[in-house]
């Protein structure tokens, strides 16, 4: 365990310092203790395909870390958070963020619940329903999603939950034959092509609006 844990530091801290990031201690070891909980809960919850602990912190957290210097709401929904990505790093990340996680599946609820707990996060609120179903009295600023569904059906299902002036963040790898199919009200801010550490595969960030 000690071993992967070296590794996996030295990965995080080489990979935030690519991205201009700086970690607390604290931060740092919210993170690899939030690795070690996926690790050891994966076999049992089926948590992620990714099965070693520094291909978790590469594939799943530096990944997340890629989008944190272009996202500004702090009011943020991460809709289909499965394990908790990328919600649970970016509520380490910013202590004074409100994020919602949200997901239809009760063992990967159950598992970020658990999660949350351990990590003593303070400013997360797990929440198991359907998206199409799920209703907040105040609207998020911004709603996030990284492996939950294309754009076009992002957008339709979560458009209830967000501000007038919000924005949706869809962390894609290739996505223009999705922006093809996008609803005629919602417009393209943006597309940030993301380097992320150790990955050569595209990566990408896309900014949505309503019109």
């Amino acid at each position: 365990m000690a071993d992967w844990r070296e590794q996996a530091q030295h990965d995080l801290l080489q990979g935030a310092a690519q991205l201009g990031l700086t970690l607390s201690e604290t931060q740092q070891a919210q993170i690899l203790d939030y690795v070690a909980l996926l690790h050891k809960w994966n076999r049992a919850y089926n948590l992620t395909a990714v099965r070693e602990p520094v291909e978790m912190l590469r594939r799943h957290v530096l990944d997340t870390l890629a989008v944190v210097p272009h996202i500004p709401q702090r009011h943020l929904l991460d809709v289909g958070t499965g394990p908790g990505i990328p919600g649970i790093i970016l509520a380490i990340v910013w202590p004074d963020a409100a994020l919602t996680l949200l997901d239809s599946n009760g063992k990967k609820a159950r598992f970020v619940r658990m999660a949350v707990r351990e990590l003593g996060l303070q400013n997360v609120h797990v929440a198991q329903a359907r998206v199409e179903q799920f209703e907040v009295d105040t609207p998020f600023t911004g709603i996030i999603s990284r492996a939950f569904a294309d754009l076009g059906d992002f957008v339709c299902l979560t458009r209830h939950l967000l501000a007038d002036d919000g924005r949706w963040w869809g962390m894609k790898g290739h996505v223009e034959n999705e922006l093809d199919h996008l609803p005629d009200d919602v417009a393209v801010v943006r597309i940030i092509e993301l380097a992320v550490p150790f990955e050569t595969a595209r990566r990408s960030l896309i900014e949505l609006r309503k019109r």
